[in-house]
């Protein structure tokens, strides 16, 4: 069945809002879910459907009450992750949590495909629900989704397989520990994968890392912090066109440093240059860098450099 293709035609700028995983799975043309609060499956097309669906440059929004990770192959379109085009060609994995809204576009995908669905009720009170929320790539856009290489595409169907497995069979007390632990490999998983996908993307990261830098240099040329501030982490991530945790993981990735320690650094540097001019004032320097009180900026410039702005003032007259 890989090989075949289904090519999906979206109405414009359809909004879809699923407010349970019934709902969501009546849309998928599946059967009712045996839990209300959890669903696994996959999402096979016929022949003849296949025949009666074409492509479009159309738009479908939806948001979903709960989580889903799904696995597609897309065999045409794109994603785009900032202004960056990604090779789709390999297996795609996709993870949202609830009241995310996902758009896509004329995206088509393999008639085989796989996905979970869980409530957060799901997993209350389990070690999982802890674990989950540090998991960054949940609040990823959908276009920094996880680009499995064939190998890694097979260890992720069998996990779907053992989960489905344990779904169908005829539930018992010890169902939904086994399913759970099936997810938590799942999600160990993912996020190995995802490390490798930062390693592997060097290029990418690095023009991410050159517009991250120039969309500070042109913040404080324009003097936009005195009016706004320091840029806050949402605010850069906006601004590239990227969420704010995929933002900070692939940096990190790069750096070894997160965005805020990048922002934060580049603060040092100008306040440097800022301190050492004549009739330097330490006030003034914090106002010009956009700290709204001028302890916060002493602060952090002696956690920074081991001194405080006057013995770093002090330090360099001596030199």
């Amino acid at each position: 069945m890989r090989g075949v293709v289904a090519h999906f035609k979206f109405a414009v700028m359809i909004k879809v809002n699923y407010k349970n995983i019934t709902e969501f799975t009546r849309a998928q043309q599946l059967p009712e879910p045996e839990n209300p609060l959890f669903a696994v499956g996959r999402k096979r097309l016929d022949e003849d459907e296949i025949e009666n669906c074409v492509s479009s440059n159309k738009e479908i929004s939806y948001t979903n009450q709960f989580y889903v990770i799904s696995l597609k192959n897309i065999v045409s379109g794109e994603l785009m992750y900032g202004r960056t085009k990604y090779d789709c060609s390999t297996g795609t994995l996709l993870f949202t949590a609830p009241n995310q809204t996902i758009v896509a576009k004329d995206v088509v995908i393999s008639s085989d495909s796989w996905f979970i669905a869980f409530h957060e009720d799901f997993i209350h009170g389990l070690d999982i629900r802890k674990r989950i929320k540090n998991y960054n790539f949940f609040n990823y856009n959908v276009n920094e989704a996880l680009h499995l290489s064939p190998k890694e595409e097979q260890t992720i169907k069998t996990i779907f397989r053992n989960i489905e497995a344990e779904y169908q069979n005829n539930q018992d007390e010890f169902s939904k520990e086994i399913i759970v632990s099936h997810l938590e490999t799942l999600l160990k998983y993912a996020n190995r994968f995802y490390k490798r996908q930062f390693l592997h993307r060097k290029a990418i990261n690095k023009d991410l890392i050159t517009r991250f830098k120039a969309t500070l240099d042109a913040y404080f040329e324009h003097g936009q912090q005195m009016e706004k501030g320091i840029p806050s982490v949402e605010w850069m991530a906006k601004q590239l066109g990227i969420s704010h945790r995929y933002m900070s993981d692939t940096i990190k990735a790069e750096t070894g440093k997160t965005a805020i320690d990048q922002i934060n650094l580049y603060l040092i540097e100008e306040a440097k240059h800022l301190l050492l001019a004549q009739n330097a004032s330490i006030s003034e320097t914090a106002y010009q860098l956009g700290f709204e009180y001028p302890q916060y900026f002493s602060r952090l410039f002696k956690k920074k450099t081991g001194l405080s702005p006057r013995e770093y003032i002090e330090s360099a007259s001596l030199n």
